[in-house]
C-alpha cells in the first residue's frame, strides 16, 4: 500500500467519524474541496460509494460502515505506536551496542559509562570485544571504537582519549644474563609475545619510530595471543617481551616488576575515537553515551 492510499483511508475515517467535511478538513489540515476530491477518488478506485452526502450531513453507507469498522482500530493502533516511538525517542532508555578492543573497554568504556548506567537504569550497553576493523552497519552495532587513524572518513568520530604511548616490557628475570636491547632489531634474538590480528590473520608487526622515521619489526616467540591482558600476564610470568599500551603496565614498571625497554623508540598513536555513521535522529540513550565517552582536554 502506498503512502498516498494510506492517507486517503485516514481521510475517509476522519470524515466518517466527524460526519462533516468541514471539521474533518480542519483536523487533517487540508481544504474542504481537496478532501472531497480525495474521497471521490477513493470511491472511484474501490468502485463503491462509502459516504452518503446531503446538504446538511455526511454519513457512511453500509460499505462505508464495514470499511470503517475494519480500518479505524488499525489506524488507531498505528498512530498509538508512532506516538509511543516518538515518546521513547525522548527518554534515556534502550540498548546501545559498541564494538571495541579489550584495552578500550576496560580503561575507557566501562569506567566512564558506569556512572551513566547507575543514573539511568533503563539504558543497556552491550560490549563486543574484538580487534577487527568492524563494519558497524553490517554487524548492526551502534558504534565502534578504534584509534583515530583507523576510522573511515565517512564516519562521525568523537575523540575519547589523548594519544596513546606503546611500551616494550619484560621481567628482570627474563632479561638477566641476556645482551642489552638497544634498538628494535635486537628483539629478533629474543622470545617475543605476539598478537594475532583477526582482520588479516597475521601477526602484528611491532611499530617503532625515531627521528620521524617509522620502523616495523616482525618479531618471533613461543606464545601468540589475541588478547592484550593475556599478553601482559605472559610477560609478568617471564614468557618473554611484550608490546602493549603503556598505561596498562605503568604500575608494574613503577614497582620494578617489569622493565620498560626501547622507550626512545616507542611511538605515540592517535587516541581512541568512538565512531558512528550519522548524526540524524540519535536516540537519547546513545547521545548520553557519546557525552559520557567524549574526551575533554584538561589544562
Amino acid at each position: 500500500m502506498t503512502k498516498e492510499k494510506l492517507g486517503d483511508l485516514q481521510a475517509f475515517v476522519t470524515v466518517a467519524r466527524e460526519r462533516s467535511f468541514t471539521r474533518a478538513a480542519t483536523l487533517l489540515g487540508v481544504s474542504r474541496s481537496a478532501l472531497s476530491h480525495t474521497l471521490l477518488s477513493l470511491e472511484d478506485r474501490l468502485g463503491v460509494r462509502l459516504l452518503t452526502r446531503t446538504t446538511r450531513s455526511v454519513s457512511p453507507t453500509d460499505a462505508g460502515h464495514r470499511l470503517m469498522s475494519m480500518l479505524a482500530p488499525r489506524l488507531d493502533e498505528i498512530e498509538s505506536e508512532l506516538a509511543a516511538l516518538r515518546t521513547a525517542s525522548d527518554k534515556p532508555a534502550g540498548s546501545v551496542r559498541i564494538t571495541a578492543n579489550d584495552h578500550a573497554i576496560s580503561t575507557v568504556l566501562l569506567p566512564r559509562l558506569q556512572p551513566l548506567l547507575r543514573e539511568h537504569p533503563d539504558i543497556r550497553v552491550e560490549f563486543s570485544m574484538d580487534y577487527e576493523l568492524t563494519d558497524i552497519a553490517a554487524r548492526q552495532f551502534d558504534a565502534g571504537v578504534r584509534m583515530g587513524d583507523q576510522v573511515d572518513k565517512d564516519m562521525i568520530a568523537v575523540r575519547m582519549t589523548p594519544d596513546i604511548r606503546m611500551a616494550v616490557v619484560a621481567t628482570p628475570a627474563y632479561l638477566f644474563g641476556k645482551d642489552p636491547i638497544i634498538a628494535p632489531r635486537d628483539l629478533m634474538a629474543h622470545n617475543c609475545i605476539n598478537l594475532r590480528l583477526p582482520t588479516r590473520g597475521s601477526l602484528y608487526g611491532w611499530e617503532f619510530e625515531q627521528d620521524n622515521h617509522p620502523l616495523c619489526v616482525q618479531v618471533a616467540g613461543q606464545t601468540v595471543f589475541n588478547n592484550t591482558f593475556l599478553m601482559i600476564q605472559a610477560a609478568r610470568e617471564g614468557c618473554g617481551i611484550a608490546y602493549i599500551p603503556s598505561d596498562l603496565v605503568a604500575k608494574e614498571v613503577a614497582s620494578g616488576e617489569l622493565v620498560s625497554l626501547l622507550t626512545d623508540w616507542c611511538p605515540l598513536f592517535p587516541g581512541y575515537y568512538l565512531y558512528y555513521p550519522s548524526r540524524k535522529h540519535l536516540p537519547v540513550a546513545f547521545e548520553l553515551v557519546i557525552d559520557a565517552l567524549r574526551w575533554h582536554k584538561r589544562g
